[in-house]
């Protein structure tokens, strides 16, 4: 038998694989499929202040390798999840980590507040990185100053660990990265998706109605691996990767680029049991290759 677990930040993961905000819903959506205990944790997707609509349709499509959304973050606002929704999902036998978002930092900090007294809840993942809402997300997340000051705001009220999703969209991930750790992040999520647009050649218009926005999927892989190379080497926190896993080869792959766990995104939207399937197959690698611990794989890439 090999050790699957880690301890991220003090937390417990009975295994490093978990699900990507927004593509798995609150949990409760999967359960037909198999029981989401198996997880390492679930990332639940983003809470916002107040009810958000999202984006018009259509705001999802295709792409080669991969896809492309533009939901908007649509949710009922965090009063509503305290309400309705933690209760339904408070009992699930694995980490249940919020998303939480906003469009002004005020909001970021009503949100994190309310979600800190919610005691089956260890962790929130701060996303300032979201390509497709037009207010606030993404804005913090470009800017290192403003990604340390939301960062920063959110630590003085929110008592338990927290993790910061950095956005792709960046020239310097390790800028942004070190901006979030000096403003107490305890852990680094990367990467959100890519800034992207599909344009219909027959009707000469955009396929989303956003015009762009956010690319996820294989086509990303690439890009991800490198940033959480650079993450890992850049900053003394631990690192989750994501971005266009999909099979437990692709979460070996990160692992030894430094991240200490991996989100299942898009792949869920393929197959609803890939995740479960992600955890056999590393558990399979270590036994072939006889190493004790999955914890021997983080950050075990060979440069030289």
């Amino acid at each position: 038998m090999v050790d699957m677990s880690v301890n991220i930040a003090g937390l417990e993961f009975r295994n490093p694989v978990t699900v990507a905000s927004g593509t798995f819903g609150y949990g409760e959506e999967l359960c037909d499929f198999f029981d989401p205990g198996q997880l390492g944790g679930i990332f639940v997707k983003a809470v916002t202040g107040k009810n958000r609509e999202g984006n018009p349709y259509p705001r999802m499509t295709e792409t080669a390798s991969g896809m492309l959304n533009s939901v908007g973050l649509q949710n009922k606002g965090v009063d509503h999840f305290c309400r309705e929704i933690y209760p339904k999902i408070r009992h699930f036998k694995t980490n249940m980590i919020v998303n939480v978002s906003g469009s002004t930092l005020e909001e970021y900090v009503e949100v994190s507040e309310k979600i800190n007294e919610l005691e089956k809840i260890p962790a929130i993942e701060l996303n300032i990185s979201c390509p497709n809402v037009k207010q606030g997300g993404m804005a913090f997340g470009t800017v290192p100053s403003m990604a340390a000051e939301v960062t920063r705001a959110v630590r003085k009220v929110y008592k338990k660990i927290l993790m910061v999703k950095l956005s792709p969209n960046v020239t310097s991930i390790t800028d942004i990265a070190k901006s979030v750790v000096d403003g107490g992040a305890d852990v680094i999520t990367l990467i959100n998706t890519l800034l992207g647009m599909a344009i219909d050649a027959e009707t000469r218009k955009p396929v989303l109605s956003t015009i762009t926005g956010g690319l996820s999927g294989p086509a990303v892989k690439p890009v991800a691996l490198r940033m959480v190379w650079q993450v890992h080497k850049a900053v003394p926190v631990p690192v989750i990767g994501l971005g266009g896993i999909m099979n437990a080869t692709d979460a070996i792959e990160f692992f030894l680029a430094g991240a200490s766990a991996i989100q299942v995104g898009t792949a869920n939207f393929i197959d609803p049991m890939v995740s479960a399937k992600i955890i056999d197959g590393i558990s399979a690698y270590l036994e072939r290759n006889k190493i004790p611990s999955v914890r021997d794989l983080i950050g075990a890439l060979k440069t030289e």
